[in-house]
């Protein structure tokens, strides 16, 4: 096609190309759309958008909160093993760590058993944080139940499945 035919026609595929690239609801994943990990960094980012909605704290970085839990659970605990406990490498428990240094949420403390290293424990405002945070976190736990049912303790277990033999 040449002339004016061949313009309308070009112009016609552009526009059911445009179209396409418009229309962000038939996003076609193919086999991604069966992969387990695919699935399961949705459904903790889903989880993680809840919770931040229920506690109303838009600045809640998905970590901190497991952060305050375990430090509380282990005052004295040092970062490197705080990483390990919520599954973070140096590269991000480091400035997690950082962050909740500067908000005042937790305190360090120089190692007894090694001067290299500190430990963390949770201030009187991380304690108050964490106690805040707590019933936000246990009903958004009981939502994510309801979702899976009387087959809960099955559904934890493979999930511990995948972390023992994966890592």
């Amino acid at each position: 096609m040449t002339g004016l035919a061949g313009k309308v026609a070009a112009a016609r595929t552009r526009a059911k190309e445009a179209e396409s690239d418009a229309d962000d609801s038939e996003v076609r994943l193919g086999e991604l759309d069966g992969f387990i990990g695919f699935n399961l960094r949705l459904a903790q980012d889903a989880s993680f958008r809840a919770f931040t909605r229920r506690v109303g704290e838009t600045s809640l970085k998905p970590g901190r909160f497991a952060a305050l839990m375990v430090i509380h659970n282990n005052p004295g605990i040092t970062p490197g093993a705080l990483g390990r406990a919520i599954a973070r490498d140096k590269s991000t428990i480091t400035p997690l760590v950082q962050a909740l240094l500067r908000d005042g949420l937790v305190e360090r403390r120089q190692s007894r058993t090694d001067r290299r290293s500190f430990t963390l424990r949770l201030t009187k405002a991380g304690e108050a944080l964490r106690r805040e945070l707590l019933a936000p976190a246990q009903a958004h736990d009981r939502k994510l139940d309801e979702i899976v049912g009387e087959r809960k303790e099955e559904f934890l277990e493979l999930l511990r499945r995948i972390v023992e033999l994966l890592e």
